[in-house]
């Protein structure tokens, strides 16, 4: 059986995991800038991708959600280099829709006509 845990330190949470996924995070505050957000979040992703990096199996998964996903992936396996980069991957379905829906409004076209979009990179200022 497999078990769920859940909680703030780092090493005892991903010791032995199989997946890991990363929801924790500062949401952004009105006035903030997307760099504030990452300069506090890439320190939380910095000290986990250590941990990561320490104890976790060099085949765990790794999802990550919290705001900016794409850096906050760039962060995190950047400090867990014994784990394959393939191993890492981000939620950023929000910044594929938009891209969806702005190129069928270009192209007028219905969102459902447009293919294969992918999401590479980071848009912040």
């Amino acid at each position: 059986m497999r078990s769920i845990s859940y909680g703030s330190k780092p090493e005892q949470l991903f010791k032995d995991a199989d997946l890991v996924i990363y929801l924790g995070g500062l949401p952004r505050r009105p006035g903030m800038e997307r760099k504030d957000l990452l300069k506090i979040n890439g320190e939380i992703f910095i000290e986990q991708g250590k941990a990561l990096d320490k104890v976790a199996k060099k085949t765990v998964k790794n999802l990550i959600v919290a705001n900016p996903p794409i850096a906050n992936t760039l962060i995190l396996s950047d400090h867990a280099p014994s784990i394959n980069k393939k191993n890492f991957t981000s939620l950023s379905r929000l910044d594929q829709n938009r891209a969806v829906a702005i190129i069928a409004s270009k192209a007028n076209v219905d969102n459902s006509d447009v293919k294969n979009v992918i999401v590479w990179g980071n848009h912040s200022t």
